[in-house]
């Protein structure tokens, strides 16, 4: 018997996994796998502090020469922090929500899409699950890791989505078809530290910092695209950690996020942020989270937003907005499209998804799963 996604959706929240995520809540997502025919591939890599990390990829494989399909997601979730209502991992139904860390971000989404393929027909064409334990993390070692797996293993699906909540007050009314990229800089200024009466005896860097940080804050990096909102650049941190009242402090340092549309490149912001930090005196550190991409409207997103309305009424919203995901990378191997639950609650204390919601996914999964199957080559 075919578990309910209901049921399903609470035993992956009943095994907590805080990212990075191993063991228990994978042992949950295999015993449900194993009888619909799906062949699954368990590997672990990665060390502390990023791993270790679990990943999963299970592929039932159809007739010869027949399309694939992939959904995509992750078992990870953030740590539940304070004031719920309850436990965080104890799931609880109350009126038509079901409660716990991870109902929407994306255990219940995971759910969704173990229910939707157990009624796509062996027949149909090759499916499969690419489940990672690190996206909520550095994603150091999950679905980059996963990739390599297929890669080794011959494995390239023709179209991919990724469960991650995309909708905003209704599911189906977003989907999202791209994302910004994400880098994150770090910048230091050295000086000399001193005494502040004596100030031709020292080199206060804070001055320099402030200057480098007014002419970041003041660039104009874009006004948007068709499908893009304009890229945006935020300091979100300065610090000098200086205890004393008389010293003239040997270092200052503030970090940078910029989130960037396809007009840029990481590195290019990377060099330009430098560029400017030299000028000032400083150095830059840049880690490049992701590139932006889109998957422009086609075949792909037609599928998805006509599944959608089949079951919602609604046309998803082509979007490109939000965070990152891990998209950016599966993007390399496939189209890739994201659908989800209502992101309302998501990262939140009493994070919840409607059960109502729930059965509509697996509606809607089953229909796009089936549709990119039968699609032309």
């Amino acid at each position: 018997m075919v578990q309910p996604v209901l049921e399903l959706a609470k035993a992956l929240i009943a095994a907590p996994s805080v990212t990075p995520a191993t063991g228990a809540v994978f042992d949950v997502l295999e015993t449900a796998l194993l009888p619909l025919g799906f062949a699954v591939d368990r590997f672990v890599c990665g060390e502390a502090p990023d791993g270790p990390v679990e990943n999963l990829l299970a592929v039932r494989a159809g007739p010869p020469g027949s399309r694939h399909f992939a959904f995509a997601g992750h078992l990870d979730v953030v740590p539940p922090g304070e004031g719920w209502h309850g436990d965080a991992f104890v799931p609880e139904v109350r009126g038509d929500l079901l409660y716990g860390r991870g109902a929407v971000d994306m255990k219940g989404a995971v759910a969704a899409m173990v229910r939707a393929l157990s009624a796509i027909p062996a027949d149909a064409g090759t499916v499969s699950l690419v489940i990672t334990g690190d996206e909520e993390g550095p994603a150091r070692f999950g679905t980059v890791a996963l990739i390599e797996r297929m890669r080794a293993r011959g494995i390239t699906p023709d179209l991919c989505l990724v469960g991650e909540p995309s909708s905003a007050a209704r599911l189906g009314d977003t989907m999202k078809i791209g994302r910004r990229g994400s880098i994150n800089i770090w910048l230091t200024v050295e000086g000399t530290e001193g005494h502040v009466a004596y100030p031709h005896l020292a080199d206060n860097p804070a001055p320099r910092l402030v200057a480098m940080l007014a002419e970041l804050d003041a660039l104009h990096l874009d006004d948007g695209t068709d499908w893009f909102q304009p890229s945006n650049l935020e300091i979100t941190d300065i610090a000098i950690g200086n205890p004393a009242t008389n010293v003239i402090p040997p270092r200052a340092s503030a970090r940078l996020s910029i989130r960037f549309n396809d007009r840029h490149t990481g590195q290019d912001l990377a060099d330009r942020v430098s560029a400017i930090a030299a000028r000032h005196g400083g150095t830059a550190r840049p880690v490049i989270s992701g590139e932006a991409f889109i998957t422009l409207p086609g075949a792909f997103s037609a599928l998805v937003a006509a599944a959608v309305e089949a079951e919602t009424g609604l046309v998803p919203q082509a979007s490109t907005t939000g965070g990152t995901s891990d998209a950016r990378f599966l993007r390399a191997v496939c189209p890739v499209i994201e659908f989800g639950l209502c992101n309302a609650t998501m990262h939140k204390r009493d994070e919840a998804a409607a059960i109502g919601d729930l059965d509509a996914l697996v509606r809607i999964y089953r229909r796009i799963a089936l549709s990119a199957l039968a699609a032309p080559a």
